[in-house]
């Protein structure tokens, strides 16, 4: 197995084929090999879905290598393991009929939770590999690990980045309204901690743009309903990428059941 590979997930549906192809397009943006995963009780079970990822691979990118594995074991620790030594994970957001039992749907979503590198999860309504731009969701300075994935994922497919900063909504204890706009102690601190975040995000942005000067970048703040803006974002994006942190949030949720573009999970620093 090579160290530079791209790992997807398939179990015969059609959402599975999708996955299958965008993987292949991604390991040949990277000059990776493909690596098959079909994860069975039987491994005889495995060999006509490998076959026909096989062949589709070869029409559709002849110099692109590749390889196939039936692996017996739960397909969420299959992916798992093999997202510890991969550029990228791939797999569909949910199975289409029964073929291949229950790979997809709720399983992608707690696969979400369990890999050790950037996991793509297919979903969406348009086509990827045009030049639509690459959206970044921003929430806090944790991201830095998403904010490098998508500048390169950028730089990858020669597109605009899109970098929408978020901030995570805090607590505010309720006070008593001060007679002078903005200027309670509440208030005053909000402010400045909107500063500071803005601040840790142009300086992230800014490094990360030295880094990838060839990648055109758009920048946005929302304050309220970040899940809402990044959803409508979705419509006009190649792909959608976020950091993963501990536990999968309303924005990471919201995205993984509803977004118009596959979505990137980056893991990060909590």
């Amino acid at each position: 197995m090579t160290a530079q590979h791209v790992a997807v997930g398939v179990d015969g549906s059609l959402i599975a084929v999708r996955a299958l192809d965008l993987a292949a397009e991604e390991a040949v943006r990277r000059g990776a090999t493909l690596r098959v995963v079909y994860a069975v009780s039987d491994r005889d079970e495995a060999a006509p879905i490998l076959a026909a990822a096989a062949e589709r691979i070869h029409d559709r990118h002849p110099g692109l290598p590749f390889e196939t594995e039936a692996a017996e074991d739960d397909p969420v620790r299959a992916l798992a393991r093999e997202s510890a030594g991969a550029a990228l994970t791939v797999v569909g957001t949910r199975g289409l009929g029964t073929v291949g039992g229950t790979l997809f749907g709720s399983v992608s979503l707690r696969l979400a939770a369990h890999t050790h590198g950037p996991l793509m999860i297919v979903r969406g309504d348009h086509p990827c590999g045009d030049d639509r731009a690459v959206l970044l969701g921003l929430e806090s300075d944790a991201d830095t690990e998403a904010a490098a994935h998508a500048f390169e994922e950028a730089e990858r497919r020669a597109v605009r980045l899109c970098v929408l900063h978020a901030p995570a909504h805090r607590h505010a204890t309720p006070e008593l309204p001060s007679l002078i706009p903005a200027t309670s102690p509440g208030q005053r601190r909000q402010a400045q901690e909107e500063r500071a975040e803005e601040a840790v995000s142009r300086f992230g942005i800014a490094r990360l743009r030295q880094a990838h000067p060839a990648v055109t970048v758009d920048t946005g703040t929302v304050r309220t309903g970040p899940a809402r803006a990044l959803l409508e974002a979705t419509r006009e994006c190649a792909v959608v990428v976020i950091g993963r942190h501990r536990h999968l949030g309303p924005v990471a949720h919201t995205l993984l059941h509803r977004s118009h573009c596959p979505v990137v999970l980056v893991p990060g620093t909590d």
